[in-house]
């Protein structure tokens, strides 16, 4: 017992040892302190993706004292101020903020289902019955009645059909008897695909409520997900109402073809000599990817297309309201792993309702913890006072924009008063939809308390989670380090033209070409005038001639009735490596190379080597413009560090583990 205590007592002191340290300072420049945990966390964060392990803490520490000398410069001038550094640090701000408004157990629970679902594919039909959303107690419990009696009559045998013609409020139901065909993951409403799913073949759903109204959800067939197919199809098109010749005409041709094929005759020549699609004619007949549920391809097509299961299978000759069609299956895509389908699900989810379900769950924890707490009787007022001109953005209560009346509060210190909420719903002028006006009020409460619980929990992150605070100091500090060293070195360096080029004499030497060969390079099209080539090449070399005229003049004279002859002279500077054929040439005054290979004649003169020179500004501007940015950098820092006191505590700097 008393060897516990006195281990859980050192345990305790460690942590309370711990916890002071990385409050303590361990960098001061003048009158700012930066702490022991927010230097060992960028630390410890450069040394995991760095590859440089040999660097000391106190190199470390001098990167890092020169990096926030320029936050603090970039602070002093004010740029943290700028309209566009604040347009930028708050679009970063919201993405940083997201995960902490997203209940992450559930978000993933949604992927995973997500998939599973895709993995299968539900043929179904269903029964609705109208109801809004926002509809009144009274409305959805009619609506929920009227569904429920239906259920009972389809649980006691009587035909889904039939009952969905009669009393389904969805109008298509009338006709089809409420079939909804095929569907799978993020075709249907969330909560609809969600209770299918969860129905067996051959079952009818619980009841179930989306934005719509009130379902009952009949499945009828399962089947497993192929992924997506690529074909190709021969068509021809029987329009509608053709004659029983045209109808006989078409049969007789399509089946024609498709013995043809059958014999071995190339698919995409027949495409290309019968097809009537003018769309896919000149590509083999081939269509995008599609999948079994895909709705704009029609159901006939597609059943036929599914029902090929190995590529360069064909189809028998099809009957579709266009016409006939011989389909070839040429790609099958089928639905990757989960780590392949994660972010494409995931993206989905952020744009479907089900993406609230996660939202909604980590509300309802921060009303929890902040003990939200609301005045009924105060919100009960809004509902006799409000009238009609709410929908139009012109309602307005004297009594109530002056009333101090508590409406609601949470974390004991944040009010908020009938007056404050009438003030949002008086001075948004946007019109509204005319729904009963108690459901309205709800609907704008509901909305305000959501906002002002949202906005204080996004006003504490930085106080309840220590590496959303970290992130967006690296955002704010990385936006501002950028565009000081843009204006101070980087765009400095490439504007400042008087000084690069002082920078470059003084430095010239740095940048030298090693030993190089001048040569001449003459390319033309006829071998036959090689011997004048290289006459005209060792007098060119010898008298140092320009080159232009050296060429005109070689046509005009010596050329004077080949009007196909072309001639180029190159006068180049070669190191080793720049040219194969160079390379392997005696680098030595009067040397001749010459080729015809693919027909290209190619002479080649050599008129001497050239000894180690400096290179000009034009040839190194790359290499001396990054050079000068280095060099202006060091200039700054130097003013900076000489600008600021700086105090390191060396002490605390040495327990960091290396």
């Amino acid at each position: 017992m008393y060897k516990s205590i006195i281990i859980l007592v050192i345990t305790l002191l460690s942590i309370s040892v711990k916890a002071q340290k990385l409050n303590d300072t361990i960098l001061m420049i003048d009158n700012k302190a930066i702490s022991y945990a927010e230097f060992e966390r960028i630390y410890n964060k450069n040394k995991v993706n760095s590859d440089n392990d040999t660097m000391s803490l106190s190199e470390y520490m001098k990167l890092f004292v020169d990096f926030k000398l320029k936050v603090i410069e970039a602070e002093d001038l004010g740029l943290d101020t700028t309209e566009s550094f604040i347009k930028e640090i708050n679009g970063y701000k919201v993405q940083l903020e997201k995960p902490y408004f997203t209940d992450k157990k559930t978000d993933s629970a949604l992927i995973v289902e997500a998939y599973e679902h895709l993995k299968w594919i539900l043929k179904g039909s269903h029964i609705l019955i109208l109801c809004e959303k926002d509809a009144l107690p009274k409305d959805t419990l009619k609506a929920y009645n009227k569904i429920l009696e239906i259920r009972k009559k389809v649980l006691n045998g009587e035909d889904f059909s039939i009952l969905a013609k009669k009393y389904s409020e969805d109008p298509s139901a009338k006709s089809n008897g409420g079939y909804l065909g095929y569907f799978t993951a993020f075709d249907m409403v969330y909560p609809f695909e969600e209770a299918a799913y969860k129905t067996e073949i051959g079952g009818i759903s619980k009841i179930t409520r989306t934005r719509f109204g009130y379902h009952i959800i009949k499945i009828d067939d399962k089947i497993k997900n192929r992924g997506q197919i690529k074909v190709a199809h021969i068509m021809l098109t029987v329009p509608k109402g053709s004659s029983v010749e045209k109808e006989n005409e078409a049969f007789k041709k399509i089946n024609n073809i498709y013995d043809s094929i059958q014999n071995g005759v190339d698919f995409a020549d027949m495409v290309k000599k019968y097809s009537d699609d003018g769309n896919t004619r000149n590509s083999g007949g081939e269509l995008s990817y599609f999948g079994f549920t895909t709705r704009n391809i029609i159901r006939d097509f597609v059943d036929a297309a599914f029902k090929l299961q190995n590529v360069g299978d064909v189809s028998k000759p099809v009957k579709t309201s266009y016409g006939y069609h011989i389909i070839k299956l040429l790609k099958v895509k089928p639905i990757g792993t989960f780590e392949e389908e994660k972010a494409i699900i995931k993206n989905k989810i952020s744009k479907d309702e089900r993406a609230r379900r996660a939202t909604e769950i980590v509300l309802n924890r921060l009303k929890k913890e902040y003990k939200l707490k609301i005045y009924k009787n105060a919100l009960n007022q809004f509902y006799t006072d409000v009238d009609t001109s709410l929908y139009i953005g012109k309602w307005s209560s004297d009594r109530l924009l002056k009333s101090n009346t508590r409406l609601f509060t949470f974390a004991d210190s944040m009010i908020y008063t009938q007056k404050d909420f009438a003030k949002v719903i008086s001075n948004d002028k946007k019109r509204r939809q005319e729904k009963p006006l108690q459901v309205l009020i709800d609907y704008e409460f509901n909305r305000y308390v959501n906002r002002k619980i949202t906005d204080f929990e996004k006003s504490r992150l930085k106080i309840k989670y220590p590496e959303y605070k970290y992130l967006l100091q690296e955002y704010h500090d990385g936006i501002l380090l950028f565009t000081l060293m843009d204006d101070k070195v980087w765009s400095k360096a490439i504007k400042d033209s008087v000084g690069l080029e002082k920078f470059y004499n003084e430095h010239k030497n740095k940048y030298m070409w090693g030993e190089r060969v001048e040569a001449t390079t003459y390319i033309y099209n006829n071998k036959d005038y090689e011997p004048k080539i290289k006459k005209l090449a060792i007098k060119t070399a010898k008298k140092g001639l320009d080159l232009n005229d050296v060429k005109e003049d070689f046509i005009n004279k010596t050329i004077t009735k080949d009007s196909l002859f072309t001639l180029e002279i190159i006068k180049q500077k070669y190191s080793k490596g720049d040219n194969n054929i160079i390379d392997a040439l005696e680098w030595k005054q009067g040397v001749i190379y010459s080729n015809d290979k693919d027909n290209d004649c190619k002479l080649i003169y050599i008129n001497g080597v050239v000894a180690p020179e400096p290179k000009l500004l034009e040839e190194a501007k790359g290499l001396i413009t990054a050079d000068y940015q280095n060099y202006l950098e060091k200039q700054w820092m130097q003013e900076l560090h000489s600008k600021h006191k700086i105090i390191i505590n060396d002490k605390l700097l040495n327990t960091i583990e290396k």
